[in-house]
């Protein structure tokens, strides 16, 4: 269709992706200004709330050109922090070209970087938009000189705008009509859809994203997932304008989305191709490399009863979230629960505060982890990533843990305070390079246990916003890693249990142990707080008794009396300890894991 043009906006976070889009819905009429809000296409009140974008979110609208034709723009906005990469492939594959956003005052960052890669795999046309040219600090010559050095593109095709306040925009619808070119398909061949996206509504079920590459796709029609093999049926197909409008078919290149009656998480395969089964595709279309998560935590509910209900908002958040993978666990303190896996720190405050405000799910976490290969006296070799099934240290020969290659990007005058925090967290192989002048880009190997924490936190805060963050998966490497686990009175408290390193043990150890020393409440004898590696105690803290004055209706009289009533007293607390247990109250596994990231 020579007047269609599908395309992305990427940028790294906080570079003015879901501005611009604002700007596109309202200089071509899509939105009025009476329905206009700041974030338009952000759905989640947390996406507003934060800034940022989490859910790639797809809308058409139309555009007049100064040639006379009308055309029509299938606009997807993407996120753009480094967590949520999965989104912006899975969005990139349903187009022909890019924008990529660059702030006028920031320059190129990392995750610029990254997002020009995963267009670039893809073969995608890019046109660089330098954005934000509006502020006092904008320096447009500086940026466009870093898009010729640093991303090897044409700096002459880079275009200024304002997102802000419009100025420039013109120019780029023109830009689009020019530069990215129509979707190349066959609405005669056999139906070959891509579904690149899905999210859940309660009435519908699953509303699948797709952009359809050959053939029509018409309701009431069969049709059939290539990979998994099920078939269904269209009930409706239609446009995001940016609600769902419906249409009475979609075409070769056009994108849209489908209802077909799917309720469930696993009707749904997010990558998969849909072909008509009477006439089916010669093969699947490429599917999307798929991330794997590296930040894992278990989730229980706060009251067991809620069990149930926690197993059904996990299987319709997954159709919101393809990137999120768990399966069921359990503990001996928190009752029945799921491990869950997330692609970042970020991504796992997300799903928290999305459980909580969506689907009423009030969720206790235990403390994140990683992968860890765990290489057995026996020659077998284990992947864990959970403390609970961690061998006895007596069968293990060693232990990899996995690095990551990080990428940062800092104005110079921070040098020194982030490659102190690179060092605390035992970063290594540190190379610096120097971009363009006053910026400091370095590479560094860190252990990836050590950035799931708080590492990008405290990298904004040490550079007040400035520095920024990518990284990938490097290798596994031996490191002295242990189990650290927390006795309370004697017995092991599972849900609290730590995969650290063996040098940082015990000062974990120690603050656990004083955390719960404050959060649990006094009993009629004394409670150890203990933390162990092995049957080595590294940590210890005590909880005083409740002591009662047994001596209180002794008035004079011989001293033999009191000796007896507090020996009496003595033996009592000493059998107390020995058969009493110690009640743990529920928020004191909430603090004691919310100290590990404060």
């Amino acid at each position: 269709m020579p007047g269609l043009r599908n395309f992305s906006i990427i940028a790294h976070i906080d570079h003015g992706k879901s501005t611009l889009a604002d700007r596109f819905l309202q200089l071509t009429g899509l939105v009025d200004d009476r329905t206009f809000h700041d974030q338009f296409l952000d759905s989640m009140d947390i996406e507003r709330e934060r800034g940022i974008t989490i859910k790639a979110q797809a809308v058409r609208i139309y555009y007049h050109a100064e040639d006379g034709q009308e055309y029509q723009f299938n606009l997807i906005d993407t996120p753009g922090h480094v967590d949520f990469t999965y989104e912006v492939s899975r969005a990139l594959a349903a187009c022909e070209g890019v924008l990529l956003v660059v702030d006028a005052t920031q320059g190129v960052e990392a995750q610029t970087l990254a997002n020009l890669y995963l267009a670039l795999e893809q073969d995608l046309e890019v046109i660089p938009v330098i954005n934000k040219i509006d502020l006092p600090a904008a320096d447009p010559e500086r940026v466009r000189e870093q898009i010729g050095r640093e991303l090897g593109l044409d700096p002459e095709g880079a275009l200024l705008v304002s997102a802000k306040d419009g100025t420039g925009v013109p120019a780029l619808f023109e830009a689009i009509v020019a530069r990215i070119p129509p979707p190349a398909g066959d609405s005669g061949a056999p139906l070959a859809v891509l579904v690149f996206d899905a999210h859940y509504d309660s009435f519908r079920g699953a509303i699948m994203s797709v952009r359809v590459v050959d053939g029509v796709l018409r309701p009431g029609q069969a049709m059939q997932f290539v990979a998994s093999g099920r078939q269904c049926r269209v009930e409706e197909v239609g446009v995001f304008q940016p609600g769902r409008v419906p249409r009475p078919q979609l075409a070769a290149g056009e994108v849209g989305y489908v209802v077909s009656g799917l309720k469930t998480v696993a009707d749904v395969a997010i990558g998969d191709t849909l072909t008509d089964p009477a006439r089916p595709v010669a093969r699947a279309l490429p599917g999307f490399r798929a991330l794997k998560p590296v930040v894992f935590s278990s989730v229980y509910p706060v009251a067991s009863e809620d069990y149930p209900a926690l197993v059904e908002a996990l299987e319709k958040y997954k159709l919101n979230d393809a990137a999120l993978d768990y399966e069921r666990d359990a503990s001996a303190a928190l009752g029945q629960g799921f491990r869950c896996g997330f692609l970042g720190l970020l991504h796992l405050e997300v799903f928290e505060e999305r459980m909580d405000r969506e689907y009423d799910q009030a969720l206790v976490l235990t403390a994140p982890s990683v992968q860890y290969r765990v290489e057995m006296n026996d020659g077998s070799t284990l992947v864990l990533d959970n403390p609970h099934r961690w061998p006895d240290e007596s069968r293990i020969a060693r232990v990899l843990e996995p690095f990551i290659r990080a990428q940062l990007l800092f104005p110079e005058r921070y040098t020194g305070i982030v490659t102190r925090l690179c060092l605390e967290r035992r970063g290594v192989d540190q190379a610096f390079a120097w971009p363009s002048p006053g910026r400091v880009e370095l590479a560094v190997d860190l252990p990836l246990a050590e950035v799931v924490y708080d590492f990008y936190d405290r990298l904004k805060t040490i550079t007040q916003g400035y520095g920024s963050f990518d990284y990938e998966f490097l290798d596994w490497r031996p490191s002295p890693v242990v189990k650290l686990d927390i006795l309370v009175n004697g017995e092991r408290v599972d849900a609290l249990s730590l995969i650290v390193h063996e040098d940082r043990a015990r000062a974990r150890a120690l603050q656990m142990c004083e955390r719960l020393e404050e959060e649990i409440p006094r009993h009629q004898f004394k409670i150890a707080i203990q933390g162990a590696v092995g049957g080595r105690i590294v940590a210890r803290t005590t909880v005083n008794a409740l002591r009662k004055d047994v001596t209180a209706k002794c008035y004079g009289g011989d001293i033999t009396r009191k000796r007896k009533l507090l020996d009496r007293q003595a033996r009592g607390k000493k059998r107390m300890k020995m058969v009493g247990e110690v009640h743990i109250p529920q928020h004191a596994y909430v603090a004691v894991l919310k100290s590990d990231t404060d």
